[in-house]
């Protein structure tokens, strides 16, 4: 039986591999935007004069408050910690025995005391740490309302990927909005936004790049006990 013709299955198959690890990951389903809710019309009563499938709106709040409602949120968000710790002790002790006095004599050898002594002990001990860390966000992202509470509040989601090259970045943001917090141009700030989950990365060659490898992942996590 020639060779080759069973080499020819093994090699599709670590092509179709190759390929599967090298395609560009989809977006995950959950941050797909909810469609609006779309009211059943009522039936239009014969003779009147306002129709409710046909109305004409005099004025209308153009910001988001149902489902299926986009709003703009500007990211605003800088973080600043710091933290220090200084520690110093420091303890003496000194403990004199005199020589004790036998049938009215001190104990000494050749004018030596034999059971007197001194003992002292000194222990110090200096300590210092620091800590300093910073982040920055700025930008805007589109979301979409995906649920709306009984008090009003507004439950937003959304995602934003561009493609730049060999990678991709994308943005996704998840949370709850006050209607009072988005402003009369339909933008909210993410300071104002609760439950804030805001996730900025980036996939493709250059993040693949400076990702660590799977087995200096995992012998990192073994010895660190992370």
């Amino acid at each position: 039986m020639n060779t080759d013709i069973l080499r020819i299955p093994a090699i599709l198959a670590l092509i179709s591999l190759l390929a599967a690890c090298a395609s560009t990951p989809r977006e995950e389903p959950a941050f797909e935007p909810s469609p609006p809710v779309v009211p059943a019309a009522m039936p239009a009563a014969a003779g009147t004069i306002y129709r409710a499938d046909a109305d004409v709106r005099l004025f209308e709040d153009l910001r988001a408050a149902r489902v299926g409602d986009i709003l703009t949120v500007q990211l605003i968000e800088e973080t600043s910690a710091s933290k220090s710790a200084n520690t110093s002790t420091s303890k003496s002790t000194e403990a004199t025995l005199a020589n004790p006095n036998i049938f009215g004599r001190p104990v000494t050898r050749n004018g030596i005391p034999l059971l007197g002594g001194t003992l002292e002990g000194d222990t110090t001990f200096d300590g210092a740490g620091a800590s300093n860390q910073s982040n920055s966000l700025e930008g805007d992202i589109t979301v979409t309302v995906v649920e709306r509470y009984p008090n009003g509040n507004l439950r937003i989601r959304g995602e934003k990927w561009v493609t730049l090259n060999q990678g991709r970045e994308f943005i996704r943001l998840a949370g709850i909005v006050r209607p009072f917090d988005v402003g009369p141009d339909n933008t909210v700030a993410s300071t104002r936004i609760a439950d804030a989950q805001i996730t900025y990365s980036s996939r493709g060659a250059l993040a693949a790049a400076n990702r660590m490898g799977l087995f200096a992942r995992f012998f990192n996590s073994l010895w660190s006990g992370y």
